[in-house]
C-alpha cells in the first residue's frame, strides 16, 4: 500500500476517538489486564515462509472470514479511509464484524490484504479479541463473494506500539499471497485509548473454487 494507504490503521484520532467507548468495558472492571498479548515466541520468521508460492486467487471480495483456533466465524465489511488516510474501524453495532480494507487486494490476490477488527465494545470482547493467543501454524479461512475459499496459514503475530507502526513490513507489497489481521492491543487509558496494534501476519497456502 502506497500514499494515505500505508499509514497506521487506528493511529491517532481514530484510536483515541473510538477507545473512549470501546475502552469502557475495561474501564468498568469487564477486563482487569486488557486483550491477550503475543509473546516473545510468536514473532514473524520470514526465512521459515520465503519461496512457499501457491497459485493466487482471483479478484473475490471478501463475505466472512473464520478462525478455528479461535472460534470466530464473522461476516466481513468493507473499510475505506478517513479524511486523515488512516483506516476506518468496523461498524460499532455487532461485536462479531470483521472488515477488509476495500482499495487493496482481495484476501489471496497477489499482494498483502488487509484486515480488521476491534479488540472489544462498550460490552464486552469484540471478534478479534484473541488475535494474541494465535500460534503459528494456525489457520485462517477466508470466503469470498465468488464462493470460494481462502485458506492461510498464520506465520507470526507480534504486538506494536502505535506510534512506532512498521507501515512497510505490515503493509508492504508481496510477490505471493499475504494476509494480515490487525486489532488494538497494549495498555489503554481514557485520555489515550490502546497505545498499541496486536498484527497477525499469514499467507495462502491453497484455495477451494
Amino acid at each position: 500500500m502506497t500514499g494515505k494507504a500505508s499509514r497506521s490503521p487506528w493511529p491517532g484520532t481514530v484510536a483515541a476517538g473510538g477507545a473512549l467507548v470501546l475502552g469502557a468495558w475495561l474501564l468498568a472492571g469487564g477486563g482487569t489486564s486488557g486483550p491477550p498479548a503475543p509473546d516473545g515466541t510468536q514473532g514473524m520468521d520470514h526465512a521459515a515462509t520465503a519461496g512457499l508460492l501457491v497459485p493466487p486467487r482471483a479478484h473475490a471480495v471478501p463475505t466472512r472470514i473464520r478462525i478455528p483456533a479461535l472460534r470466530v466465524d464473522a461476516p466481513v465489511s468493507a473499510l475505506g479511509l478517513d479524511g486523515g488516510g488512516r483506516l476506518e474501524p468496523p461498524a460499532e453495532h455487532d461485536r462479531n464484524l470483521a472488515g477488509w480494507y476495500r482499495d487493496g487486494v482481495t484476501p489471496g490476490q497477489r499482494g498483502t490484504a488487509i484486515m480488521a477488527g476491534h479488540v472489544d465494545l462498550a460490552d464486552g470482547p469484540a471478534v478479534f479479541y484473541g488475535l494474541g493467543t494465535l500460534r503459528k501454524g494456525d489457520q485462517v479461512e477466508v470466503d469470498g463473494a465468488d464462493r470460494g475459499t481462502g485458506y492461510f496459514t498464520v506465520d507470526g503475530v507480534e504486538s506494536f506500539a502505535k506510534k512506532d507502526f512498521p507501515d512497510a513490513r505490515v503493509y508492504g507489497r508481496a510477490a505471493d499471497s499475504q494476509l494480515r489481521l490487525i486489532t488494538c492491543g497494549g495498555g489503554f487509558t481514557a485520555a489515550h485509548g490502546w497505545d498499541a496494534n496486536v498484527v497477525v501476519f499469514a499467507h495462502l497456502v491453497r484455495s477451494v473454487s
